[in-house]
């Protein structure tokens, strides 16, 4: 025995047993009605399922069982005739098919609960996206292991309402991906709301962003709603938040710890349910440590953290993203233009260094160029590498370092640090103007460390800025 109240089917288990276990009953078959008034006893069932498709059933028996303290439920096949359930009886009728939530619908308005509780049913079952989200977004992750990965994570997270910080390089689809965490939420019928922080001047980015009063400024001849205002129960995306202003970031990370602030030039303390999604493909590791994004903020951006890998990496992407877009466009200028497997082949084969971006233009000019031959040419004699940036989202891959391979790995490791170390310290010199104390600041170290860094390095205040 395993502790489970007992449910007595009557008839077929198939159909029926495997919502009963669902609900946290234990299922026990008995072949006739006429068995059960004897099991009734010794059983004594939460209740009693009558599952006979094929069977005239004996109307004095039903009788008999509508008196007895379980409830009785009887499933019929649509549209059955119930002329041998008596009217007034304490028969339910269940009409097939019999999902979970018919069942569980019926049993907790008859007897008060299942087996378990509601909540934990409901935790077992599939999540049901909104209809957007299946439509226009969920497949655009299906093509390659990674993005399986991430479409997990987002239904994941779609719901909870987290703060989350895309990460990748310009052009990996971030907007699609906060677009996509929108669709699939409960906000999906809210606004979507983009600000861009790179676009705008920091006088005019705190305006969009929280708005302002009539007269708060020159040119202030009315009020405005910020962006958040009109993000209020929805999402509201940032993105480029890496080129935010540093004023504008403590202002920011009051909204996002408790979401209110005030326009410029007002007084009202506004409140917002806005739910927030950043976006980057700076590395703000660096960026923190050149004092130019605020620690404070980066971790309260960066609850959920998600990293959009390159195109490059994720090369069985091409062909489908190729087909795709070739449809829209040719759709869009009303054109037949189809792409070749050459020219297929040579997209697979390119490194692809502004992403999904670049590929959507390329494919653009293909369609209205209508000459693949052309297309096929600017591909071929486009660079394959991409230049490795010290400020992009994520890491940086190292480049080999010229030494001899008989030096072994720890002293190949060596100079890779030592590479990197001398340019984040040339780096943050330069932003400084060499203001050695400044400097020491930023990297927290003392300022004799630093001194000896600059020596080590080999750095110097009138030729560094050519030789890093």
């Amino acid at each position: 025995m395993d502790g489970k109240s007992v449910v007595l089917i009557v008839g077929e288990e198939t159909e029926i047993g495997p919502s009963v276990r669902a609900l946290g009953f234990r299922p026990v078959t008995v072949p006739g009605l006429e068995d059960v008034r004897t099991r009734l006893e010794t059983s004594q069932p939460a209740f009693v399922l009558i599952n006979q498709p094929e069977q005239r059933l004996n109307p004095v028996i039903l009788h008999d069982l509508s008196r007895s303290s379980a409830p009785i439920f009887l499933v019929r096949n649509p549209g059955a005739a119930d002329g041998d359930v008596e009217a007034g009886s304490r028969i339910r009728i269940l009409t097939r098919p019999v999902t979970d939530l018919d069942l569980e619908a019926a049993v907790l308005a008859t007897i008060g609960y299942v087996g378990r509780s509601a909540m934990s049913l409901e935790a077992d079952r599939p999540r049901q996206f909104p209809g957007q989200y299946v439509s226009e977004y969920a497949h655009l992750f299906d093509h390659s292991p990674q993005m399986r990965a991430i479409r997990k994570t987002l239904e994941e997270v779609a719901d909870t309402g987290a703060t989350i910080l895309f990460r990748g390089e310009s052009g990996v689809g971030k907007d699609l991906a906060a677009r996509a965490v929108h669709a699939a939420s409960s906000r999906a019928g809210r606004p979507f709301v983009k600000v861009n922080c790179a676009a705008l001047p920091a006088d005019l980015l705190e305006s969009e962003l929280f708005g302002h009063e009539k007269g708060a400024f020159t040119g202030a001849h009315r009020r405005k709603l910020g962006k958040f205002e009109f993000a209020n129960h929805g999402t509201i995306f940032l993105d480029e938040i890496g080129e935010l202003p540093l004023g504008l970031q403590a202002k920011l990370l009051h909204v996002v710890e408790d979401f209110q602030f005030s326009r410029i030039g007002g007084r009202e303390l506004i409140r917002v349910d806005t739910r927030i999604i950043a976006a980057t493909n700076r590395n703000l590791e660096v960026a923190l440590s050149r004092g130019e994004f605020r620690e404070d903020l980066y971790y309260r951006l960066n609850v959920v953290e998600i990293l959009l890998p390159p195109l490059r990496e994720r090369r069985e992407e091409i062909a489908p993203l190729v087909f795709s877009l070739l449809a829209r466009f040719n759709r869009q200028y009303q054109r037949q233009v189809d792409v070749s497997p050459e020219l297929l082949s040579s997209f697979e084969g390119y490194s692809w260094p502004g992403n999904i971006r670049e590929l959507e233009n390329i494919v653009r000019r293909l369609v209205v160029l209508a000459n693949p031959r052309q297309v096929e040419e600017e591909i071929l004699n486009r660079g394959r590498v991409l230049t490795p940036r010290t400020d992009v989202a994520s890491p940086p891959a190292v480049n080999p370092v010229a030494v001899d391979v008989a030096q072994g790995l720890r002293a190949i490791a060596r100079r890779a640090a030592q590479e990197a170390e001398r340019r984040a310290l040339a780096g943050v010199l330069e932003r400084v103007r060499w203001n050695r104390a400044e400097a020491a600041r930023i990297l927290k170290v003392s300022y004799k460390t630093l001194l000896t860094k600059i020596v080590d390095c080999g750095l110097d205040s009138k030729t560094s800025r050519h030789g890093s």
